[in-house]
């Protein structure tokens, strides 16, 4: 049983790392639940027979939370402080979520241009404006993900260390 709970852990780990890059999988949570399976039904000790703590999977859940809150906060930021709209916002979301045909470059290139042409066309901004709030929108969009798929790889890690 506790084979099938560390498969199923790092599958969590996997999904987890995808979600943090792929739009509408919550990443980091699906890598927590990988480490909480570890913990309730898995061996949950590493190679030294040291367990899991409750207190470190507390903590997990804690940067889960504030990572997730962050990845919404931050490309709201980089938008505004650029001098962009919300329609810079959707339509970088809109262009990741057409570019994920021809990933990874069609979703950064998507990102960019969405947030570029949504500006131009709904925005009534010039293409210097709507360039720079672009900018801030792809950056913040950057930012979020990378913070994203650096703690679900340090999950995964924990993951692979726990469950084997």
């Amino acid at each position: 049983m506790e084979t099938v709970i560390s498969i199923l852990a790092i599958l969590a780990g996997i999904i987890g790392i995808a979600g943090s890059i792929l739009p509408g999988l919550p990443g980091t949570p699906i890598s927590w639940v990988g480490m909480l399976m570890l913990y309730l039904w898995g061996n949950g000790t590493n190679a030294a027979g040291d367990p899991m703590s409750l207190k470190a999977l507390i903590i997990w859940g804690v940067i889960v939370v504030v990572v997730s809150v962050i990845d919404y906060i931050v490309p709201m930021y980089f938008t505004k402080i650029t001098g962009g709209s919300r329609y810079a916002e959707r339509g970088a979301m809109a262009g990741l979520i057409l570019g994920i045909i021809f990933t990874p470059i069609g979703m950064i290139l998507g990102s960019f241009l969405g947030a570029f042409l949504s500006e131009l066309y709904w925005g009534k901004k010039d293409a210097g404006r709507a360039l720079k709030a672009a900018v801030g929108s792809f950056l913040g969009f950057i930012t979020g993900t990378g913070l994203k798929t650096i703690v679900a790889c340090m999950m995964m890690w924990k993951i692979i260390v726990f469950a084997f």
